[in-house]
């Protein structure tokens, strides 16, 4: 007996946050298995948002694997200190894609019109406290780099 298939509503995203991650020059690893590698440091930073607000503290790191021309796997960690005094873990993975050009001129640490890349992430994040339930739930981001920062734009899906 075969089971009508159920509809669900497509789940809705509500607004987080915007982070705001400053970026030291990159550290060039060359090419290795899978692509050339590259570690962006993360020297700080803000987080705008209407509950979510804070700083990112130095000593995180993007690491990315320049997959093709095209396309860049990113694996950012890093942590934010809320304004409260909590601390939480964010692990972001994402992919950036646009045309050789843009790509080049984004490696290169020039300026790239937004619009022109594709940059999409998985921010998880985890906290304790009144942060403790940010494990328990899925985020998505859209990105743009800048040459001297990367500001993510954060909802929880609901």
């Amino acid at each position: 007996m075969d089971a009508a298939p159920i509809a669900t509503a497509a789940p809705t995203l509500t607004y987080v946050g915007t982070i705001t991650a400053l970026v030291a020059d990159p550290i060039e690893l060359g090419p290795m298995p899978g692509g050339a590698r590259r570690i962006i440091p993360i020297l700080g930073g803000t987080v705008e948002g209407p509950e979510l607000r804070g700083s990112i503290l130095p000593g995180g790191a993007d690491y990315q694997v320049l997959r093709s021309e095209t396309t860049t796997h990113l694996e950012a960690r890093y942590a934010i200190e809320t304004e409260d005094g909590e601390r939480i873990s964010v692990e972001n993975v994402g992919i950036r894609n646009g045309s050789a050009e843009d790509i080049a001129a984004l490696v290169a640490g020039r300026p790239v019109p937004p619009e022109r890349i594709y940059f999409r992430c998985v921010p998880r994040l985890a906290g304790s406290g009144r942060w403790a339930w940010l494990q328990d739930r899925i985020f998505l981001g859209s990105g743009v780099r800048h040459p001297d920062r990367v500001v993510v734009t954060v909802h929880l899906v609901e």
